[in-house]
């Protein structure tokens, strides 16, 4: 007996971030993508893309851009793994915007290599660190974090955040639990040097305001 052919409702899920990025670069290069569009679908690997989404800005050369665009992404993708969510809940506005396909086309054209590299050494291992509940609430934790300092105006940060947050997405997208907890120790350390040298230009500013009075 023949076994019936899958629906044509059902969506065939990218595995891994190369994969997801081919994926999401075949197309017109002027199409805009929405990020509803962009995460339906996806189970386990939706917040894995959505926080390789949110990181792209980073790499975009335009000061601004990371702390208005990725900056509150990655808090949101973080909230979701802190709140252990399932699926994304996105607000209208949020789910309505995305990046053009052309974003997406470049960042593949200089990401390739390091990717593809990545890729040959990332696999699914450790799952607990990626499946654990309290393991995904530290996980939201951190990004939620790396996501309000990467908001910050902290000169020369956006590649470093950008770099380490990619480490997440693909820990996320491969289900390797090694990965993550690189990941989280970049992290930590990151948010402890960041987070006092963002703390220490916040008092400084204070005190700049206040000696105008």
């Amino acid at each position: 007996m023949t076994p019936e052919p899958e629906s044509d409702d059902e969506q065939v899920v990218p595995h891994g971030m190369r994969a997801v990025l081919d994926t999401l670069c075949d197309g017109d290069p002027s199409d805009h993508l929405a990020l509803s569009e962009l995460v339906g679908g996806l189970g386990r690997s939706t917040f894995g893309v959505l926080l390789f989404i949110a990181t792209i800005p980073a790499f975009i050369p335009i000061p601004g851009v990371a702390g208005a665009l990725s900056g509150p992404l990655v808090v949101l993708t973080g909230m979701h793994l802190l709140m252990l969510l399932r699926k994304p809940w996105l607000p209208g506005f949020v789910s309505r915007r995305g990046p053009q396909r052309s974003t997406l086309i470049r960042f593949d054209r200089v990401g390739d290599r390091w990717l593809r590299w990545l890729e040959k050494v990332v696999k699914p291992r450790l799952t607990t660190v990626i499946d654990h509940p309290l393991a995904t609430i530290f996980s939201g934790l951190q990004l939620v974090l790396l996501g309000v300092l990467l908001a910050l105006p902290i000169p020369f940060t956006n590649f470093l955040f950008g770099g380490l947050l990619l480490l997440y997405a693909l820990a996320l997208l491969e289900r390797d639990g090694a990965l993550m907890l690189i990941a989280w120790t970049a992290g930590i350390v990151a948010i402890y040097v960041f987070g006092a040298v963002s703390g220490n230009l916040a008092a400084m500013l204070w005190a700049w305001v206040a000696g105008l009075g």
